[in-house]
């Protein structure tokens, strides 16, 4: 049984344990429920050691958990990449042992989480560029998955926003996927630490900005994520936003396009058909399509932001060329 920080006591099944004076290890299998967590099934490992009298409870990165190396996380460079969160969950396990043996109150311990194959997962997270290295962070404030709520996405979003504002990097780019990133990084010549995976996350992100500004936001997508935005949508995943598609038909209606290609473009099943329709229309109907979606989707995005903040929307292809811009 652990006891969490509002109360809750859950029970988890061991995997493994072994008891070797004066230390102990146990191991619990991760369970991430419904949240897209790479550590999702892995095996974590905790060792506790006797330590110095005096030392106090004191946290160490294992094989497979990284290290903190720079500045605007929760924990100082030099730290292993164990969040406030963990060591105070785990410091209250600790306590709560101490009095059920009616030990000292005051606990000298060294504790160790390891993470075996974390470093290879770590590759497949953004902990690189937050600056974590040799492994994967120990996240978590409460110690209770919330079912679809893509809390360690958001919570990397906001780690990302942390560590460029302390690296006093004044201009962000926060890109919908892969293709934007690597064009707007290249368009503004961005480093790594300004770049922002935002995913679908559009409201986390600028609710996030809204409270800790930086100079100058870019946002970065392809049509059909930007559309959404522009449509007022603030979670762009496909099962919580869908592009209007007569709002689309309904703005070449009004940049004049023929009825033919406006009953072609209601007809359409998605927002990728009805850009092909303004293309064949021609690539000035196309081009003023897009720069009115980026520039609805910039005004939907103010209305998130502090007033401090530069912003601007870049729309991309599918091959990374800037198709429009707004304002």
């Amino acid at each position: 049984m652990v006891r969490l920080p509002k109360g809750e006591k859950p029970v988890f099944q061991p995997v493994h344990t072994d008891l070797v004076p004066p230390t102990a290890r146990a191991g619990v299998i991760k369970d991430a429920g419904d949240d897209p967590d790479i550590t999702h099934g892995a095996l974590i490992l905790v060792t506790v050691a006797l330590a110095a009298k005096g030392s106090g409870i004191r946290f160490h990165a294992g094989a497979g958990v990284g290290t903190v190396t720079r500045a605007g996380l929760p924990i100082p460079p030099g730290e292993p990449a164990i969040n406030p969160g963990p060591r105070r969950i785990i410091s209250l396990a600790l306590e709560d042992c101490a009095h059920e043996l009616d030990a000292s109150p005051q606990i000298d311990l060294d504790v160790t989480i390891s993470i075996p194959g974390g470093a290879e997962l770590a590759a497949k997270t953004l902990n690189g560029r937050l600056g974590i290295v040799g492994g994967l962070s120990i996240l978590g404030t409460t110690g209770v998955v919330i079912p679809y709520s893509c809390a360690s996405w958001i919570h990397s979003i906001h780690r990302g926003i942390d560590v460029a504002r302390a690296a006093g990097l004044t201009h962000l780019a926060a890109a919908t996927g892969s293709t934007s990133e690597a064009a707007v990084r290249d368009l503004y010549g961005l480093p790594d630490e300004a770049l922002l995976d935002m995913g679908d996350f559009v409201g986390g992100t600028l609710k996030y900005l809204r409270r800790h500004p930086v100079d100058r936001l870019t946002i970065a997508g392809g049509f059909a994520k930007i559309v959404k935005l522009a449509q007022g949508h603030l979670d762009l995943h496909s099962g919580a936003s869908r592009v209007e598609l007569e709002g689309l038909a309904q703005i070449l209606v009004d940049l004049g396009t023929s009825p033919e290609a406006v009953a072609a473009a209601r007809a359409a099943t998605g927002a990728g058909e009805i850009l092909e329709i303004a293309r064949a229309v021609g690539p000035e109907t196309a081009a003023a399509l897009t720069r009115r979606i980026a520039q609805r989707a910039r005004d939907v995005a103010l209305a998130e932001l502090s007033g401090k903040i530069a912003l601007d929307v870049a729309i991309f292809d599918r091959q990374g060329q800037l198709a429009a811009r707004s304002e």
